[in-house]
């Protein structure tokens, strides 16, 4: 730990500025993460709970309390958006005074689900892209001190004549901490990003399901 520190206070305001900017990247990018798993966690344990409940239910009426008590549950938000869909429907019958026994459009509560699916998932990808940001762009920042460093060594070679330690050290220094820095900043968020897109896959996949569980039992009681 003592020589990252003589490695930091051996670096110019330049390598400081760029090592700050990685430590803004990298701090963010962790507590993003944290907060990520913590979220994804809640959504998979608030989906298996609602999940047994919709399929313990005899009547979708049954599910709305259910749905009410899982409000982080992806799939109470399909639910939702497909009830009142389906509410929706039969408010339309009973004014037109048709048997409200039967639906209008299955595959309009088809699409309502689908519209759900869509703000389900923007929601859990929600900050994301920012862990894509910095796997991809903290290296480069890292290079540019990386660059710099490097030309601070020909310098002093050429202002000392010598190309001893002495005189390339601090330039070598700034290159290697900012090389090490861009890369500390970027790997946790490349293997933090790959295994978000998995999980989100994983969800998606629930959401997919229940999309059909639904359709299905909205056949069966309606039409």
């Amino acid at each position: 730990m003592g020589e990252l520190f003589t490695a930091f206070g051996s670096t110019g305001w330049v390598a400081k500025g760029v090592l700050a900017i990685l430590g803004v990247f990298s701090v963010a990018s962790w507590t993003l993460m944290v907060l990520k798993v913590r979220q994804l966690h809640r959504c998979r344990a608030a989906n298996h709970r609602f999940q047994g409940e919709f399929r313990r239910a005899s009547r979708l009426a049954d599910v709305q309390a259910a749905a009410a008590r899982a409000p982080e549950a992806p799939l109470a938000g399909m639910f939702r958006a497909g009830y009142l869909e389906l509410e929706a429907q039969v408010r339309v019958l009973q004014r037109a005074g048709v048997d409200a026994g039967q639906i209008k459009s299955l595959a309009g509560i088809e699409r309502a689900l689908q519209r759900a699916i869509g703000v389900e998932g923007a929601r859990l990808q929600r900050f994301l892209p920012f862990l894509a940001t910095t796997a991809s762009a903290t290296p480069f920042i890292g290079l540019f001190g990386t660059v710099w460093g490097i030309m601070n060594t020909f310098s002093a070679i050429a202002t000392t004549g010598s190309t001893s330690i002495v005189a390339v050290a601090p330039g070598i220094a700034e290159a290697l901490v900012n090389t090490a820095a861009g890369l500390a900043a970027a790997i946790p968020a490349v293997i933090a990003y790959n295994g978000f897109l998995g999980a989100l896959r994983n969800h998606r996949g629930a959401m997919d399901d229940f999309l059909l569980e639904f359709v299905n039992l909205t056949e069966r009681t309606f039409t």
